[in-house]
């Protein structure tokens, strides 16, 4: 059997200023909020990483040495990275209602949430017979893909599910496919 804990990065000021993100670091508020949930991980084999360094940091305030993997990496958002939202919105208010609601569009000239999503299975796919427990420290969008992708659930489900920073899913894979894994306390 194979675990697979997935882990958003610690908190930035993309996250609380609304904004979508840019390679940012971690602030120290957020490296010890990260540090904080260190006891609720098991021992991990293997420890992957996007690129980002938000995600090394987060990584790093955990304890763990990720081995970097591309396919972690963040959505690409274009010319929309480091504006808020709410610029978007009057800015291209037709482009931002395309990317959300197409996901195979990018208006934004970066990548469509389609190929995240293919990106992401096939780094699952890879991992799907590995064995032990994997820890994959990365962004919202890859932990979305992900979970839309275990439950085959079609691509306009993909801004149903909220991943807040430091937000913590379990998957297990009996070799032949992912299953999601809700862990309760035991006595």
């Amino acid at each position: 059997m194979t675990r697979l804990t997935w882990i958003c990065h610690g908190p930035t000021a993309a996250n609380r200023e609304a904004r979508f993100p840019q390679d940012e670091p971690l602030d120290e508020k957020a490296i010890i909020a990260t540090r904080a949930i260190t006891p609720r991980l098991r021992h991990a084999g293997s420890v992957f990483a996007s690129p980002t360094l938000r995600a090394r940091q987060t990584a790093g305030a955990l304890g763990l040495q990720p081995e970097v993997s591309e396919a972690l990496a963040d959505c690409d958002f274009g010319r929309w990275a480091g504006r808020s939202i709410a610029e978007i919105q009057q800015a291209e208010p037709e482009n931002l209602a395309a990317w959300m609601a197409q996901p195979e569009e990018a208006p934004h000239g970066g990548e469509a949430i389609a190929a995240v999503c293919m990106r992401v299975n096939g780094w699952m796919r890879e991992h799907l017979q590995s064995g032990g427990n994997i820890i994959a420290i990365t962004h919202a969008t890859v932990i979305r893909a992900a979970i839309i992708g275990t439950l085959n659930a079609p691509l306009s489900s993909f801004w149903i599910t909220d991943i807040e920073p430091l937000a913590v899913a379990h998957m297990t894979s009996n070799g032949s496919r992912w299953s999601l894994r809700f862990e309760g306390q035991t006595t």
